[in-house]
């Protein structure tokens, strides 16, 4: 970006009042809120999200620096929390998607698997080893996989696995009790309502700052609110909160 494209100096300082003044207004409606739903803090709340948006893009523009604010978009916010106010029971709802970028790493890997359980099982030179278990089998491979190891163990291996990860999304969702053994099995995502979901944690590169950056060292934008270790193994993904 050449210097007359760029804000100046005296924009960005203005932006940063504006934020200012937004969060002042923001406190100043939260301490006279009436009930949980009132619409001034509301309101003062888009206004604020808009005034830090505005001096994140300034001040990138201007001085190549980004700040520690996630605000999510208004259209993506979740509707109202409409559970109980103390919940006595919970859901955890977690999808993630993985492509098989290397389905050699994976049939290796889980012939791997299959050849220590057989090996452990059956006495020395009975020749009931594994072969042939997994075989070109990419089906046969993830079922030993995952068979094996637990979600999320997969989940901070998966490039050893020959897997790459998509999108990701975990919900915590309210309930006034806890489901019957067995009564949610045949449809385990049916209702997933999302006015109780008490937080929630979305993975995604449509979260970049930089859509085209194609480093993979692995290290994650200043902007992401996730300790190191967690980040360790996301590459360019980047997460999303929603009501916390």
């Amino acid at each position: 970006m050449s210097d007359a494209e760029q804000p100046t100096a005296a924009e960005v300082r203005a932006a940063a009042e504006a934020v200012k003044t937004a969060l002042d207004r923001h406190l100043a409606a939260v301490e006279r809120r009436i009930g949980e739903d009132d619409p001034a803090v509301h309101a003062a709340f888009n206004d604020l999200a808009a005034a830090a948006e505005e001096y994140d893009e300034l001040l990138y523009e201007r001085y190549d620096e980004v700040t520690p604010f996630d605000i999510p978009d208004a259209e993506e916010a979740l509707p109202p929390y409409a559970g109980p106010d103390e919940p006595s029971a919970l859901s955890v709802l977690i999808r993630r998607d993985y492509a098989v970028a290397e389905p050699r790493r994976l049939l290796s890997q889980a012939q791997r698997i299959a050849d220590h359980d057989r090996d452990g099982a059956a006495p020395p030179g009975s020749g009931a080893g594994a072969q042939g278990v997994v075989g070109d089998s990419v089906h046969a491979a993830l079922g030993i996989l995952f068979g094996e190891y637990e979600a999320d163990e997969v989940a901070s291996r998966h490039k050893e696995f020959g897997l790459e990860e998509g999108d990701s999304t975990l919900w915590v969702v309210a309930a006034e009790e806890p489901a019957e053994p067995g009564e949610w099995l045949d449809a385990p995502f049916e209702e997933a309502d999302p006015e109780l979901v008490v937080c929630r944690f979305d993975m995604s590169a449509v979260f970049d700052e930089d859509p085209d950056d194609d480093s993979d060292d692995g290290e994650l934008d200043d902007v992401m609110d996730i300790d190191e270790e967690a980040a360790e193994g996301l590459g360019g993904y980047q997460e999303r909160r929603g009501r916390i």
